[in-house]
């Protein structure tokens, strides 16, 4: 009876196969809120700020003034009787403000897309050669969490074999060095689950290459949006109306109206000046030897070179394990001693590999989907 159970936890570790190890439920819609809680500050910032400063572009100015004017002068620059009081009170509003305003909101969505893009880029850099791990390591979790079980009943049924003369020492000590290895990968990989859920989340299927282009992207817009601005300094068009009354003369309408239109010389100057500020912004973002493009460009290379070992490695892998599930099927209708003994230490090794092949794997499609094409 007892070989019969020990029979039947052994066949059930041995028909695991690391497709259903691999599969997962990713919290996909908890990582998109943490991802964009993490921006949602910064851009609530600028764009608070940007909305307050465009607010006064937008809106119509309201003036009004109180004093005393003289009402004539004679020739020869006297003044013709007393001062009068005056009141006068109206609305401005410059036409120019509404590019401004408009300028202002482009440059706050414009630097709001690069801080998106720039704090995934930076959780990247800050799991380096670890990004994707997570998903690779919970897939070897997984399978050591069933094969563990297994492997512990396995070497309970040999104490009994052992104590019942059907077993000896060092083969039971044999297998009980495998599952101590068994043992011993679940602790590393739940302290190393542990450390990377520390580490800010970065999330599965954005590509790294892609992630760059757009704050490169954003970066120059922010750029674009500020010379706008500062063009637009040198224009004013504006239209002034309202009451202005002087107290003691005669005014059929005490009304005003004017519109006025200034330009500054120096306009014809900025064009150059803003292409060279662009284009020195550009080519100093790309060459700051601390800066996200080179970091980014010292990760990709990491992890194409992580990649393509780790694809030729899971390539070994899976033909051993295809290679001893061979040799599993082929000793299963054997019942000797010796070829039990063998088939417990093949089932054991079975469990390592195919954690190992769940990882591999696993981690394998992440860094392609954050790599894209995987060529240097």
């Amino acid at each position: 009876m007892r070989k019969s159970l020990t029979c039947g936890a052994l066949l059930l570790l041995a028909a695991r196969t690391p497709v259903s190890w691999a599969q997962s439920t990713p919290e996909a819609t908890t990582l998109e809120a943490r991802l964009e809680e993490r921006s949602a500050g910064y851009c609530d910032w600028v764009q608070g700020m940007g909305d307050a400063e465009a607010a006064l572009e937008l809106a119509p100015e309201v003036f009004g003034s109180f004093g005393a004017v003289n009402t004539g002068e004679a020739e020869g620059g006297t003044a013709l009787g007393k001062p009068k009081l005056r009141v006068t009170a109206g609305l401005s509003y410059d036409f120019v403000g509404l590019y401004r305003g408009r300028t202002i909101h482009r440059r706050a969505a414009a630097e709001c897309r690069r801080y998106q893009a720039l704090s995934s880029l930076q959780a990247a850099v800050r799991q380096g050669s670890g990004l994707g791990e997570d998903s690779a390591l919970e897939a070897r979790a997984r399978v050591l969490q069933d094969a563990l079980p297994r492997a512990e009943a396995l070497v309970t049924a040999l104490r009994d074999d052992l104590k019942e003369g059907r077993a000896t020492l060092e083969e039971l000590n044999a297998v009980q060095v495998r599952l101590d290895h068994l043992r011993s990968l679940s602790t590393d990989t739940a302290l190393a689950r542990e450390r990377l859920a520390a580490r800010p989340a970065f999330a599965r299927g954005q590509r790294l290459e892609t992630l760059l282009e757009e704050l490169r992207a954003a970066d120059d817009a922010v750029e674009s949006a500020a010379g706008g601005l500062r063009r637009a300094r040198a224009w004013q068009l504006s239209v002034r109306g309202g009451y202005d009354e002087v107290f003691d003369v005669d005014q059929d309408v005490p009304l005003f109206g004017q519109v006025m239109l200034t330009y500054d010389l120096g306009h014809l100057w900025q064009g150059k000046a803003n292409a060279r500020a662009r284009d020195g912004r550009r080519r100093a973002t790309l060459h700051d030897v601390e800066g996200m493009d080179q970091q980014v460009s010292e990760l990709l290379v990491e992890l194409r070179s992580r990649h393509r070992t780790e694809e030729a490695r899971l390539r070994e892998v899976s033909a051993l394990v295809t290679d001893l599930e061979g040799q599993l099927r082929d000793v299963e209708a054997l019942q000797t001693r010796e070829i039990r003994r063998f088939r417990d230490y093949l089932l054991l090794e079975l469990a390592r590999l195919r954690a190992e092949q769940a990882y591999l794997t696993a981690h394998v499609e992440a860094l392609t989907s954050f790599l894209g094409n995987t060529q240097p």
